[in-house]
């Protein structure tokens, strides 16, 4: 049996100086290296880097059983200067892991460690170690290379930590929990000019900030009062200064929901929209539409089976099924789209900073239960034949 305080140590070690080294999307060279050496110090059967780009895979056998399940996290940080006291801040200005991906990466090391020295199961289990899900790339990569034919699992399960929800607090939901979504970026072209003289060329300025609110007409008055959507213009860019009309205009967002057809009714509306704004204006317009996520859609056994594994480790007090899905979104979908599986939350702390916020920190506190989790979902679902 493996020594908890023990492995709750290490996987805090491992943490910090994951945390102290973070690594952008497509780059976790040193963090790759770091999992790759501890998985074999570990005594996994094998450790196959590269996949992906930058990811990471090992695979556990016991018995001869002939099913297998994965494991997922992911190891990527973000383009945020840290604000921290820690001893283990960020040494990369510029870049931290504001998302907690270091703290998953430890928790599936721990969970590996368990699973090497307690075995208890029959089958085979795949740690995946996945690069750059931030900007929606990674699993896209993984899969892109290879993954379920030279990893062949059957289901697959992940995890998240949640600020806001108590130290702990483990939730889940059968079907949608995340959202889809889409990028966009429409470009403006008229003629700009000086600004004591509009009538004298089509600057892009007003039609820009026109179609802006038009936009938010999208989902209040175009779709089923019924449907979820958001749709969000994060930037405004253009080519104007102060006393000069811009000629050009850049509009940039995205779109988040659980429904394709939603998103494919969006994009048509949007469409029309800038189309008809642009001529309205005598400028024209060029829109491009792009499907970063995909909804992520839980199984119901899967989920079942997920939370019948987290009684077992937190108790009936700490688990809840999740009122709604959220307007986040998260790569681990892309997999979902290929074999059945489970993505839950674990909670960081009522106080704890928001995801992506500069003083952020992932709470060393749920390493263990995350781990014993993991352990227990592979030792369900690979049991032994009795």
């Amino acid at each position: 049996m493996t020594d908890r305080g023990e492995l709750h140590r290490r996987m805090t070690e491992w943490r910090h100086d994951l945390h102290a080294h973070p690594e952008f999307g497509f780059e976790e060279h040193r963090t790759a290296r770091f999992v790759a050496d501890t998985l074999r110090a570990i005594g996994v059967d094998e450790v196959i880097e590269g996949v992906g780009g930058t990811g990471v895979v090992a695979t556990l056998t016991r018995g001869t059983g002939n099913r297998a399940i994965a494991l997922r996290a992911d190891m990527d940080a973000l383009r945020i200067a840290e604000v921290s006291e820690q001893p283990y801040r960020s040494t990369v200005p510029g870049t931290m892991h504001a998302c907690g991906h270091d703290g998953h990466t430890a928790t599936l090391l721990g969970a590996a460690q368990m699973l090497a020295e307690e075995g208890g199961f029959d089958g085979t289990v795949r740690f995946i170690f996945q690069p750059a899900e931030e900007w929606g790339r990674g699993a896209l990569a993984m899969l892109g290379d290879g993954l379920l034919d030279r990893f062949p699992f059957e289901e697959i399960y992940g995890l998240h930590n949640n600020p806001g929800d108590p130290v702990g607090a483990f939730v889940t939901r059968v079907g949608p929990v995340m959202s889809a979504e889409d990028n966009f970026e429409i470009v403006l072209r008229g003629v700009g000019g000086h600004a004591s003289r509009p009538q004298a060329g089509s600057e892009t300025m007003v039609p820009g900030c026109e179609l802006v609110m038009a936009l938010q007409a999208i989902v209040s008055r175009r779709l089923d009062p019924g449907a979820t959507a958001v749709v969000s213009v994060t930037e405004f860019l253009t080519d104007g200064t102060r006393n000069v009309l811009p000629g050009m205009t850049t509009i940039r967002g995205d779109v988040r929901s659980f429904n394709p057809k939603v998103s494919a009714d969006v994009e048509r509306h949007m469409g029309r929209i800038v189309e008809g704004i642009a001529a309205a204006h005598g400028v024209t317009a060029a829109m491009t539409y792009t499907r970063e996520f995909v909804p992520l859609v839980n199984d119901a056994d899967c989920t079942a089976e997920a939370f019948a594994a987290a009684r077992t480790i937190m108790g009936e007090e700490r688990i809840s099924v999740a009122d709604a899905p959220i307007t986040a979104s998260e790569d681990f979908a892309r997999f979902l789209e290929h074999v059945p599986g489970c993505y839950a939350f674990l909670g960081n702390g009522v106080d704890s900073r928001p995801l992506h916020h500069p003083e952020y920190d992932f709470s060393d506190a749920i390493l263990l239960d995350g781990a014993c989790y993991f352990a227990a979902i592979a030792q369900r679902r690979l049991a032994p034949a009795s």
